[in-house]
């Protein structure tokens, strides 16, 4: 497929109450259509929460809930919630296929000024999704600070940030989803929770979805709910990467 119609969904979520937000996004979900991935914020089903693993849905629960409206929109629906394995609490990314396949992406780097790393495991690898032509990098939140876990080794054409990412901090998330986007020639986006939560942290969300050259497709208003449709083209992407190969010139490494 060379065009991947994308939506993300920038929204206030409800703190610690996993019932209540499923019962949210059921409300904006159902009138999604036509799309190919339709990407939801970090944490989606409590918040940014140290506890949310101990009191947050099972995890049978929350695929089961995404499988079906993965099924009803024919699309990879994605998003991160805190999981509670037999290893300890994870902050999981799930993106569930229409078919039903799930894959899983584990936060890699762990929020330290949160005491995240305190109270989650961290992911031990990245993972690369294929999605209808499509390579897919899935990343959360504060991973986005660190540009030598998401660089493109020629693997991936599509980053995909979710994101509970406070106001305070709000020009660093813009800055470094465009640095993401320019420096691996790739899509970016970036999807980001709005309102404010528990700790009395505020949200502004401010997604965005990014072209391989730094053009912004698509932005949300500050502070405000939000849809974010795009059209991203594989073909734009390779006449691009054909055109100014900078990838050619990369240093090798490994990690």
């Amino acid at each position: 497929m060379s065009t991947l119609n994308v939506t993300l969904l920038q929204q206030p979520l409800a703190w610690m109450d996993g019932e209540a937000n499923l019962r949210h996004f059921d409300t904006l979900l159902k009138d999604i259509a036509a799309r190919d991935l339709i990407v939801l914020p970090e944490m989606f089903t409590t918040g940014f929460a140290m506890e949310a693993a101990q009191n947050s849905l099972p995890e049978a629960q929350v695929i089961e809930w995404l499988q079906d409206h993965a099924r009803r929109s024919h699309a990879l629906l994605a998003g991160s919630a805190a999981i509670q394995t037999e290893k300890g609490a994870v902050n999981r990314f799930l993106l569930v296929e229409p078919g039903g396949k799930v894959h899983r992406y584990d936060k890699r780097h762990l929020f330290r000024m949160g005491e995240e790393h305190k109270h989650y495991q961290a992911g031990e690898r990245r993972e690369i999704i294929e999605w209808r032509g499509w390579r897919i990098l899935p990343q959360i939140c504060y991973d986005l600070r660190f540009p030598v876990f998401a660089r493109n080794r020629s693997d991936y054409d599509l980053a995909l940030y979710v994101a509970n990412w406070p106001a305070a901090r709000a020009h660093h998330w813009q800055t470094l989803l465009l640095a993401r986007a320019i420096e691996n020639q790739a899509y970016v986006m970036g999807c980001n929770r709005v309102g404010s939560d528990g700790n009395q942290l505020n949200y502004s969300g401010d997604s965005l979805i990014i072209s391989p050259q730094g053009e912004i497709l698509a932005s949300a208003q500050p502070h405000q709910p939000a849809r974010l449709d795009a059209g991203l083209s594989l073909e734009t992407l390779s006449d691009y990467r054909t055109r100014f190969p900078a990838w050619r010139d990369a240093d090798s490494f490994t990690l």
